[in-house]
């Protein structure tokens, strides 16, 4: 899988250094796979559930990854959000919940620009921690290609401790109440939480009695999902099976092709439709429903069910208007695919103060027209995918928890878009579980 098309690709890193992006690619072809071939094909049955609407999806996680935050204490972190998330949607809608996380391997991001400017100096644009750094300095945003091997070393060390999390005893279902030892008890969504883990328990306890104490409730199914956004570090990353002989990037379990990045003609599409992993296409209000069909067609030929998500980010303006037409041409197509609500890219806004954030009220408003569009149609709701943080950040508006644009200052840490926090992740959970029940 070493050559490849020469396709056009948007939103490519501008390495300056041929020879060193090179020499990083022939390193990263030579490390063990990050992912197994038979764990995406496990994710690929998960999602064909939440296709037939027997299962639900949840994806979350940051916004970009930084090799900073890059720790045991922030992973366990984002990890617990997603977590109590799932139990959540799980106990009130009764019906599975297919954890994913934008984790170990979220290094990449697509910019408007490719430069940024400030007080007259122009440098490259923040591009990810695979490709630069943060800070505004001009060796700091040159893009350097030893850390795409940095980028897999840190996946690596992640996925070690999901693993070891979710394997190990820490995401026992007995556990729960553990989860919420900290700030969140004392939220609204919070002590819901509370009254939800009481429940379980009695449950637990109640089965128990009865004799039956499943080992499933000893670990959980995590997923790694993250954005294909350079070309160069995914296929360095793709390897042939041996046991099926089929393509697989393993770099993660499952891949989104960003909507900036999804043309026909170019070198994501085709990328994702040779590999064998689940795969993603973000949709905006701007796409056609004949568009997507001929994406769907060229990334799900054999109408496999759970190969293909179709991640919808309309904004809560537009999401009634625009996601009618999409839906029912895909579904008129006879494509399988899981339909996920992505309500926080099309919310974006700037503060006075200059800050991009989102507000709570918007990031529900695309949820609930997500679901009465797709309950109105007769197709399935099939997850969420949102940026999150286990974090008491203030980056997002509203919620329960009562970050105000004032607010916005105080602890604003993201390296790229802004991401709800813990106490409105919780809060987004219950109401999307209310969702469920009802749709």
């Amino acid at each position: 899988m070493n050559t490849w098309p020469e396709l056009p690709a948007a939103q490519q890193p501008p390495w300056p250094d041929r020879a060193e992006l090179d020499r990083a690619l022939a390193t990263l072809r030579t490390l063990p796979p990050l992912v197994f071939a038979g764990e995406c094909d496990l994710l690929t049955e998960r999602l064909a559930q939440a296709s037939r609407g027997e299962a639900f999806v949840l994806t979350g996680g940051d916004c970009a990854e930084t090799f900073e935050a890059n720790t045991a204490d922030s992973i366990r972190a984002r990890l617990k959000t997603v977590l109590q998330m799932s139990v959540v949607l799980t106990y009130a809608a009764s019906m599975p919940v297919v954890k994913m996380g934008r984790l170990a391997g979220q290094y990449f991001k697509p910019r408007s620009s490719g430069v940024e400017v400030r007080d007259g100096v122009e440098l490259t644009s923040y591009l990810g921690d695979a490709v630069n750094s943060l800070t505004f300095d001009v060796d700091a945003r040159r893009p350097d290609p030893q850390r795409l091997v940095q980028a897999y070393h840190a996946s690596g060390s992640a996925l070690n401790l999901v693993r070891a999390f979710t394997q190990g005893g820490y995401a026992d279902l007995r556990q729960v109440h553990a989860w919420n030892q900290d700030f969140v008890r004392e939220s609204v969504a919070g002590e819901r939480y509370d009254a939800l883990a009481r429940e379980i328990d009695r449950a637990l306890e109640f089965m128990k009695a009865c004799g039956a104490n499943p080992s499933e409730f000893e670990r959980v199914e995590f997923y790694a999902a993250h954005e294909a956004l350079s070309m160069d570090y995914e296929r360095a990353l793709t390897r042939i099976d041996s046991r099926t002989g089929k393509p697989y990037d393993v770099s993660g379990h499952f891949l989104w092709i960003g909507e900036r990045t999804r043309q026909l003609d170019g070198a994501h599409i085709h990328f994702a439709s040779t590999i064998h992993n689940p795969v993603g296409v973000k949709v905006g209000p701007s796409a056609s429903p004949d568009e997507i069909v001929e994406i769907a067609e060229r990334l799900n030929p054999e109408r496999i069910p759970g190969r293909l998500s179709l991640i919808t980010r309309m904004g809560a303006s537009k999401v009634r208007d625009a996601l009618p037409g999409i839906v029912q041409k895909v579904d008129a197509s006879g494509i399988p695919v899981v339909w996920v609500c992505d309500p926080m890219h099309g919310n974006t806004r700037e503060a006075a103060s200059g800050h991009k954030t989102r507000v709570f009220d918007d990031v529900i408003a695309e949820v609930e027209g997500y679901f009465d569009v797709h309950r109105s149609l007769g197709t399935y709701p099939g997850g969420i995918h949102i940026e999150l943080t286990g974090d008491d950040v203030t980056e997002c508006i509203g919620g329960t928890g009562g970050v105000a644009e004032a607010d916005l200052h105080e602890r604003y840490e993201t390296a790229c878009d802004p991401r709800l926090n813990r106490q409105q992740s919780l809060e987004l959970s219950f109401l999307v579980a209310d969702m469920l029940i009802r749709r």
